[in-house]
């Protein structure tokens, strides 16, 4: 009580945040400040040297990313947020990768867009917050400028690893980030320290060497920017190295150690959609476009839209074993009327018969 008004207990409140968001299925909730000196140095560096490639929004607000007070004024406090997304049921990564035929996709996006359903819960989370106490909050999913990774290690939820992805001893590194800004003095958790050690794994496997030094990612070689970030043509000299990945790449989570801890998800939404976890490159290259829209509605592969997921198939299928099936399969795509569809086809059909 001070000058008769009751004082908030902010180690009790915080205690119940953290027990609402495990509630509504979050696995880990942490909180931090807003100090991000260090990362801002390494953001803009990394910016200078233009390893964002095509993504203009990274270096469109500058330093604001790392600075969350400016995107949201008031913001005190971050609450960072983590929920597993590995599919209970999805076939075994290594034998769809290892069967060239097959199309792999990113674990991440075989289910239900996971923007809709981290926003839906944050939300949830910042009304309960708003409903125990008066205050201003604005919650994020990979959606604005803003610095997930190293707000999660700051508020306990783990630590970046060498891949540049965010680890956690209990739980690999199988899961989305969520964000609530705030503007409570909430006590802030304890980062954590890095368990990497001397591992360079995720360095060793990456196909397109796009980890170019512990803790460096140059986006322009990764095939998650690949195929889902660059939306004109991909370089000739990445295209043999995608191999059967369509949408995105988890060679490095794959084969890091901490990911045998991983939990799979528990969450309905993240389940297998539409056979995705180990279809045929033939038979996703013959969806017609208004197949694409109703097979994917609601997944967050519907948004780099018809023409690049032809584009992304055609390389794969160019990298496919030389069989009459895929052979008939670029056929069918060289009259086009996509002129950087037709170029992959081409590329693909020139790529076989040279091999």
């Amino acid at each position: 009580m001070q000058n008769g008004v009751p004082q908030t207990d902010y180690n009790a409140l915080a205690a119940r945040i953290k027990a609402w968001g495990k509630a509504l299925g979050f696995q880990a909730v942490g909180i931090s400040d807003t100090r991000l000196d260090a990362a801002e140095a390494h953001l803009l560096q990394w910016l200078a040297d233009g390893h964002h490639g095509a993504m203009d929004y990274m270096a469109k607000h500058g330093a604001k990313r790392a600075r969350p007070a400016e995107l949201v004024p008031g913001t005190l406090r971050v609450i960072s947020v983590r929920m597993d997304y590995y599919p209970q049921q999805a076939k075994d990564s290594h034998e769809v990768l290892a069967d060239g035929s097959r199309a792999f996709i990113s674990r991440y996006a075989l289910g239900r867009d996971y923007h809709k359903v981290l926003r839906n819960r944050l939300e949830k989370l910042a009304q309960q917050i708003r409903d125990e106490i008066e205050c201003q909050c604005r919650v994020f999913t990979d959606s604005a400028p803003v610095l997930e990774v190293e707000l999660a290690q700051k508020a306990n939820l783990g630590w970046r690893g060498k891949h540049t992805l965010l680890l956690s001893r209990e739980q690999g590194s199988w899961f989305f980030l969520g964000e609530i800004y705030i503007d409570l003095p909430l006590p802030v958790d304890v980062p954590q320290d890095n368990h990497c050690g001397t591992c360079n794994a995720c360095i060793a496997v990456c196909p397109t060497q796009a980890i170019t030094a512990p803790y460096q990612l140059d986006a322009r070689r990764c095939i998650s920017y690949l195929t889902i970030e660059l939306k004109d043509s991909i370089p000739v000299e990445m295209r043999p190295l995608i191999g059967n990945r369509i949408y995105g790449c988890d060679d490095c989570q794959l084969v890091c150690p901490w990911n045998r801890f991983a939990q799979k998800t528990v969450e309905p939404d993240f389940a297998v959609r539409n056979g995705l976890d180990d279809a045929s490159l033939a038979e996703l290259f013959a969806w017609d476009e208004a197949t694409f829209h109703l097979r994917l509605a609601g997944s967050a592969i519907h948004r780099i839209g018809y023409e690049q997921w032809l584009r992304n198939i055609a390389v794969a299928l160019g990298n496919a074993p030389n069989t009459p099936e895929v052979h008939a399969a670029l056929q069918t795509r060289t009259q086009h009327p996509s002129s950087l569809v037709r170029e992959h086809v081409e590329w693909a059909l020139r790529h076989r018969s040279i091999g």
